[in-house]
């Protein structure tokens, strides 16, 4: 059985984490609605199929997806400065 644990959701993103019961958690799923742009593409080299998914996302929506990982990942203290009330802490009022 699994849940769907909501990171961050938007008017056309959802970020999220499904929990199994009986397996430890690594991948984390990103649903776009109504992207710009999207390829999915599948080519064979040297006998081994290769895939790719390309999708345009405008720019504000990534930002703000990027925005709440690194809140949720608590990885700002990476991006200079201690770790407090700046922006993109988790401590921050601002989204």
């Amino acid at each position: 059985m699994s849940t769907k644990a909501s990171i961050a959701a938007g008017d056309t993103f959802h970020l999220y984490k499904e929990e199994l019961l009986s397996s430890e958690r690594r991948s984390v799923f990103l649903n776009l609605e109504k992207p710009s742009s999207y390829e999915f593409s599948k080519e064979t080299f040297n006998d081994q199929i290769i895939e790719s998914l390309t999708i345009g996302i405008p720019s504000e929506v990534l930002d703000e997806i990027a925005i709440r990982w690194l809140k949720y990942r608590k990885l700002q203290g990476a991006f200079g400065g201690p770790v407090g009330l700046e922006w993109g802490s988790p401590d921050c009022p601002y989204p």
